[in-house]
């Protein structure tokens, strides 16, 4: 039993920690290519925006669903063998 525990709690740092160093360089390469693109065409740079904040709540979105899956493994645990 405690093997399963710790395994869980491993794969809940893991889904945790991954999702977030992957939300993180994709939040910054958008960041950096919005950048880009604002330099090159400055009357874009309203719709630009637009899009970006749009794709950052999304990416954000995918990094907190990997969170809400790594609490229910943590606390509704469903590879607990019932007792």
């Amino acid at each position: 039993m405690e093997n399963i525990l710790g395994l869980v709690a491993l794969a809940c740092g893991l889904i945790v920690g991954l999702g977030a160093i992957g939300a993180s360089i994709g939040i910054a390469l958008m960041g950096g290519k919005f950048l880009e693109a604002s330099a090159r065409q400055p009357e874009l740079i309203n719709e630009l925006q637009t899009k970006m904040f749009i794709l950052a709540g999304l990416i954000d979105a995918a990094f907190l669903i990997g969170v809400a899956i790594a609490l229910l493994f943590a606390f509704a645990n469903p590879f607990q063998l019932a007792a």
